[in-house]
């Protein structure tokens, strides 16, 4: 076989190869057109369906009354009372906030009022139960945590 005659066999390869990869995309825009009307047979899918979120339903389904307010009344006005005599203590005659970045120390405090509770010290020296601080230094913490303000 002369050197011509390999030329003009690869180059009528190429061709053909070509010629393939067209149809090949022909076919292929058929099937787009068509819809892929193809028969899928043996695949299984799995799909998660994604429900449009609706707020306000997310926010009612939270029964922060009946399923918080309503079940620890007394505690829960403990441990505003801790909040406003805590805030006299800590800032003078401001109005009543937190000022988060007085203290820190959360879970060491809160410890540190556990110990003196387990330890048979129902109060503190400014009058407020150490369990009460237990709880107000947990719900801090709880806070810090849920909005990253440490």
């Amino acid at each position: 076989m002369t050197t011509r005659e390999k030329i003009q066999m690869l180059e009528d390869a190429d061709l053909v190869r070509r010629k393939n990869i067209i149809e090949d995309a022909m076919n292929c825009e058929k099937d787009m057109l068509s819809g892929f009307n193809k028969p899928v047979n043996n695949i299984n899918v799995e799909a998660e369906v994604i429900e449009p979120v609706d707020k306000a339903a997310q926010r009612k389904a939270i029964p922060v009354y009946s399923g918080f307010v309503s079940y620890f009344p007394n505690a829960m006005k403990e441990v505003a009372e801790c909040s406003y005599k805590a805030n006299k203590q800590h800032n003078g005659d401001e109005p009543l906030h937190w000022a988060m970045e007085k203290s820190k120390d959360e879970l060491d405090a809160l410890m540190r009022h556990l110990i003196d509770h387990a330890s048979g010290v129902d109060w503190d020296d400014d009058g407020i139960r150490h369990l009460t601080k237990v709880c107000w230094r947990s719900l801090a913490m709880l806070e810090r945590t849920l909005t990253n303000k440490f």
